[in-house]
């Protein structure tokens, strides 16, 4: 017997308008009555589809400002009889009630609402659909007998089932109930964050949920042997690389998406135009300046040598005279992302240079929303959740601890320097200059190794540099180190028990240093 189920009555009821012409269009077509409520009638009647009003095939009008509408034994009798039953279809043709053999329904846009700036209770509340779910989990329950959908994208496949077998397929049916049942149970999690997030004691709760979707297959992981896929977040609104528009370039890798948001986290994190240049999750350049691309240009020589294949992050929308910059001989740019990218920037990038189609560039959209409050990071077993470390430092809780007072032309590249520590493996040591990242010394198992990395990197441009530690000092030699390489301030958090051996090695080379109390560690 054929596992073919025809679709001659469906029910439609959805919050997401997309693609539903269409679909309705296709089902007509196909000889389908529809039963419809409220918007979504309304929507199909004016696009000259033809619709039978639920109210009317219930005997029931819509109560309580639309809350109840589908609650009704003649609408779940449909869907949930069990066409294999002899007594279920006769205890509905008893009560002459249709056997609906597809659903389609879309929740209300909880979650979307609910991360609204300035959005109240009462509106989140409006928004925890009833009826909704009621017909999903009774539709994907009765898989062997009703299609569910509860996304735009099934449509398609949908109705070409229909065009070519007359129905849908058991496969179809199954896989569609898994989806309905993954739908709900998203929904639900987005609903019981939000009650709970009002009501929990401490900082984190008791219980936490990642609910993600997948996007995309990659083409493979960190190696070409590890398989790998990218997930989205839905909950999060900030500007990322996940929901980012592609405006060209290959296909983005697993090492680009993790190396594009690293360049990404340090451009949004200043306010001047910033541009960050990123090696292996590493910055080896970035830099501030008063325009993009003398910004794009101090961060590139940083570390020439490492920033080829590379990829950047900036703050503003990429101009012409940026990618007049790039397009430079000898430069080859993995990715680039951006808020935007000028039309004459994305022709000139995409036709000049020798990497013309294969740069991606990534668009984001505007930086000034609200990023992440939580790091997450999975182990074996489990996950760490903590605070992202965006809490801004003050330069009026910071110390100068040296009887060497900092000159006021240095804080600004001491505040550089601090910033960008932060966003470079521990032990992480950075020398700065104009603003600018001359030197770095990442992931070394002992800070004078990091320092000497840095001082090496930078050269003969180390003198007149500002050195910035991402932790405290153990011992003074870093300091003799520093001193030779012609360094003029030092800042780190302090807290050493050797603290004022390291103070009085600053006071004997006349290096002013300042503490700022806070660590910021990257592992």
């Amino acid at each position: 017997m054929s596992d073919v189920v025809p679709v001659r009555n469906a029910l439609i009821s959805v919050s997401d308008k997309m693609g539903l012409t269409d679909l309705a269009a296709g089902l007509r077509a196909a000889g389908v009555t529809i039963y419809s409520t409220g918007g979504t009638r309304s929507h199909l009647e004016n696009s000259g589809i033809d619709v039978e009003d639920v109210a009317d095939y219930t005997g029931f009008p819509e109560m309580l400002d639309g809350r109840v509408k589908t609650l009704h034994p003649r609408i779940f009798a449909g869907i949930l009889a069990r066409r294999d039953r002899e007594d279920h279809l006769e205890t509905i043709a008893d009560h002459d009630i249709e056997p609906f053999d597809l659903v389609v329904v879309n929740l209300y846009p909880f979650a979307a609402t609910a991360s609204r700036a300035g959005v109240s209770r009462e509106e989140c509340i409006e928004q925890i659909d009833i009826g909704g779910p009621s017909l999903v989990r009774a539709a994907a329950k009765n898989q062997n007998d009703v299609a569910i959908a509860t996304s735009p994208e099934q449509y398609s496949e949908i109705i070409e089932q229909l065009q070519s077998v007359g129905g849908t397929t058991s496969d179809l049916r199954r896989q569609l109930a898994a989806e309905a049942f993954d739908h709900t149970a998203t929904y639900d999690r987005a609903i019981a964050d939000y009650l709970q997030g009002e009501t929990i004691s401490g900082e984190f709760p008791q219980t936490m949920h990642v609910s993600l979707r997948r996007k995309t297959q990659l083409r493979y992981g960190e190696n070409p042997h590890q398989r790998a896929a990218l997930y989205s977040d839905h909950s999060d609104r900030s500007a990322n690389l996940v929901s980012a528009r592609q405006i060209s370039g290959k296909e983005l890798s697993y090492n680009n998406l993790l190396d594009l948001d690293a360049a990404l986290e340090i451009a949004r994190g200043f306010a001047d135009p910033a541009a960050s240049v990123i090696k292996h999750n590493n910055p080896c350049g970035a830099a501030t300046a008063k325009t993009l691309v003398d910004a794009v240009s101090g961060a590139m020589a940083g570390d020439p040598l490492s920033a080829f294949g590379s990829v950047i992050g900036m703050n503003r929308t990429v101009d012409l005279a940026t990618a007049e910059l790039l397009c430079e001989p000898g430069l080859f740019i993995e990715a680039i992302v951006a808020p935007d990218f000028e039309a004459s920037a994305v022709g000139l990038l995409t036709t000049r240079p020798r990497w013309k189609d294969n740069v991606r560039l990534m668009q984001v959209g505007r930086l000034d929303g609200e990023a992440s409050k939580v790091a997450r990071r999975f182990i074996s077993g489990g996950m760490l959740v903590q605070d992202a470390d965006r809490m801004s430092s003050s330069s009026l809780q910071w110390k100068t601890v040296t009887k060497t007072p900092v000159d006021d032309e240095l804080w600004d590249d001491i505040s550089f320097g601090w910033e960008m520590v932060r966003h470079v493996k521990s032990n992480a040591i950075v020398l700065a200059k104009d603003t600018s990242l001359i030197g770095v010394g990442a992931g070394q198992m002992s800070r004078v190794d990091s320092v000497e990395i840095a001082i090496d990197k930078a050269g003969d441009r180390s003198d007149g540099s500002v050195l910035a530690s991402d932790a405290f000092f153990p011992f003074p030699d870093s300091i003799e180190a520093a001193a030779k390489a012609g360094v003029v301030a030092i800042i780190q958090p302090g807290g050493s028990r050797r603290d004022d051996e390291v103070i009085a090695a600053c006071d004997e080379y006349e290096i002013p240093m300042v503490f700022t109390g806070r660590r910021h560690f990257k592992h």
